[in-house]
């Protein structure tokens, strides 16, 4: 049986290899942490525990930020939430608007991987554009130029 340590470890090696043999580039960073760029949106994907046996895959994209909040738009991204296949948008403790999906990480194969991070990345960038002109806000790749 695998610690809890090298459960992490080992999924975070599969991310790394299914990411190397992708069509996105990647940073690695220490903590299990990688990000990929795709359009205006970047993609943060995180290895994590999720209970003794199993590790937990996160996908998670901060698609708008400063968005003026309002019925509408909440209305809009819980449809939203019932329409898409797969992942999320969720709302962060500032107001940013994100999307999220999350796999199980022990038996994860590349298909499932690629699938998911293709999903989060065509959806995280088409809907940022749609939700700014709805409400406003700056993209991801529009904050990163500000700073």
């Amino acid at each position: 049986m695998e610690t809890p340590i090298e459960l992490i470890q080992n999924t975070s090696d599969k991310v790394a290899k299914f990411l190397s043999e992708g069509a996105f580039e990647y940073v690695k960073f220490d903590d299990n942490t990688f990000t990929v760029t795709h359009g205006s949106t970047q993609i943060m994907i995180l290895v994590r525990p999720y209970t003794d046996k199993e590790s937990i895959v996160e996908f998670t994209a901060n698609i708008v930020f400063e968005a003026e909040m309002s019925n509408y738009l909440l209305h809009f991204l819980l449809r939203k939430n019932s329409e898409l296949h797969f992942g999320a948008f969720g709302l962060l403790f500032d107001g940013t608007i994100s999307f999220n999906y999350s796999l199980a990480g022990t038996n994860l194969d590349a298909n499932e991987f690629s699938t998911a991070l293709e999903s989060v990345a065509i959806i995280s960038d088409y809907y940022d554009d749609e939700i700014i002109k709805m409400a406003g806000g700056k993209t991801f790749a529009e904050i990163n130029v500000d700073e």
